[in-house]
């Protein structure tokens, strides 16, 4: 194998002291806002509307979006050197809560809670792989990389934003708050992570999964976590719309990326890229849509880094979404003209299966502040993609074919250049979903050649017959 673009990174660095924490008389702060005073400066005037992170609340006054707000002026007073060394000051610790890929940015996500309080598994610090025989043999791309958030407490990165969720949910019982339980809508992976964290810290957790639409590995987690599940017959959006109504009616704090402390933790995912790469910024992040809350984390953990002094610009960004559940992809090609809902037909990658994305609004702001792109992939790009990805020593998930679909029509068109250095975003573990793996490979999925299948051989217990299908097989390769 060449070597590395990175090789020089992981050579011995003199060492210097880690930065002191900051202290703690300084008053880090965040807040509640209106997403519109994210998206316009004329609503960030100190009497604009805003609200305590220890209050429960989802929407604005007008029903729209939350975003939680950080005071930058605080966060200025250190420059980017010391953010940076800071940071990575407490990568591989075990001090809690710093070992955390999430907790260890802390004065970024939630400044004002208790280290008591916090519940963690240590999610993130998640691996940045160079993918270099996907990307050289099969793409032409000689600087490609996959940040595989799958490899996480549960199997995918909803856990960067369930510790936090759930770590403010505990602060808040502790403070006596009338909350029986934490509840989400889910195609799976929320549903895990939620359950996960929720057991962690003895406190209830209520799921509504969409019946027969999610992987048996993904409706177990839960199970085995102790939530109280519902497997109710409808999709993904009819369970959200159940959801938000059950919340509003009964003290149950919701869970999913309508609340928008989730994102906080997700962001901290584009913040460790960066990390990754020595604080060098990369050209293009690919991340798979569904509700389309990580492609908004990402842009504004970028965009946080960019703003305080780590680095001087951001990546592009392209989102991807499964042909099947496209209303971004459909919004964008007509110029942003209208957004219409679609309903979602079935598509194996079911974690994005969502026809009505909650975080629309904020999808498109991050896709137009960093002159991002929306890419999709039919049924049968998906699957060959993960098949091939599989093939050079991966084993991705179904949502992270989608994602190198985007790639390869990208590179085609020429849109990604040879040497731009490119981050596919890996939401989950392959293992969630092996049988969409096996379907593909014993060639069972109706209307779709397979043909990348890798179906295992049958032969006699003949040492003759044995020898000859190996012979035919090593000359296949020699040829």
């Amino acid at each position: 194998m060449a070597s590395s673009p990175l090789f020089n990174s992981f050579l011995p660095k003199p060492t210097t002291a880690a930065p002191s924490p900051p202290s703690t008389s300084l008053s880090f702060s965040a807040k509640y806002v209106p997403f519109t005073a994210i998206t316009s400066s004329s609503d960030s005037s100190p009497t604009a509307e805003s609200y305590s992170l220890d209050e429960i609340v989802y929407r604005s006054r007008t029903g729209g979006l939350l975003d939680v707000q950080h005071d930058m002026a605080a966060l200025k007073q250190f420059d980017g050197q010391y953010w940076r060394s800071l940071f990575d000051s407490r990568v591989g610790k075990t001090t809690w809560p710093y070992g955390s890929g999430v907790w260890s940015k802390k004065e970024w996500v939630l400044p004002e809670i208790s280290d008591d309080d916090i519940v963690s598994a240590f999610e993130g610090n998640t691996n940045l792989f160079w993918a270099e025989r996907f990307g050289k043999v099969h793409l032409d791309v000689y600087d490609l990389w996959v940040k595989h958030c799958g490899i996480s407490h549960t199997g995918s990165f909803k856990d960067l934003g369930m510790t936090v969720l759930v770590s403010q949910v505990n602060r808040l019982r502790k403070m006596k708050r009338p909350l029986v339980g934490v509840g989400c809508a889910s195609t799976g992976d929320t549903s895990a992570a939620l359950s996960a964290y929720c057991a962690a810290a003895n406190i209830p957790s209520i799921v509504f999964l969409p019946a027969n639409k999610i992987s048996m590995a993904q409706l177990v987690q839960p199970i085995a976590n102790g939530a109280f599940v519902l497997s109710i017959d409808t999709d993904f959006d009819g369970c959200m719309k159940l959801i938000r109504q059950v919340t509003s009616e009964l003290p149950i704090y919701l869970a999913n990326s309508l609340n928008s402390l989730r994102l906080e933790g997700q962001k901290t995912a584009a913040i460790e890229i960066l990390q990754q790469f020595d604080w060098e910024v990369p050209d293009w992040v690919i991340v798979p849509g569904g509700n389309l809350g990580n492609i908004y984390a990402f842009y504004k953990g970028f965009n946080m880094c960019q703003e305080l002094g780590l680095v001087d610009r951001i990546p592009r960004l392209v989102c991807a979404q499964a042909a099947n559940a496209n209303p971004l992809y459909l919004y964008y090609k007509s110029g942003w003209q209208e957004f219409q809902p679609v309903r979602a037909s079935t598509t194996f990658a079911s974690a994005i299966q969502i026809g009505d994305p909650v975080s629309i609004d904020r999808a498109v702001f991050a896709l137009k502040n960093s002159n991002g792109i929306v890419e999709e992939a039919t049924e049968e790009e998906l699957m060959d993609a993960m098949a091939l990805a599989d093939s050079t020593g991966m084993f991705i998930c179904p949502h992270t074919g989608v994602a190198l679909t985007a790639l390869t029509k990208l590179r085609k068109s020429g849109i990604i250049g040879p040497t731009d250095r490119t981050v596919v975003v890996s939401t989950a573990h392959g293992l969630k979903f092996t049988q969409s793996k096996i379907d593909y490979h014993s060639r069972q999925i109706k209307d779709m050649s397979c043909r990348l299948a890798n179906p295992p051989v049958q032969v006699k217990s003949d040492f003759g017959a044995v020898m000859d299908v190996l012979k035919n097989y090593l000359d296949s390769r020699a040829s």
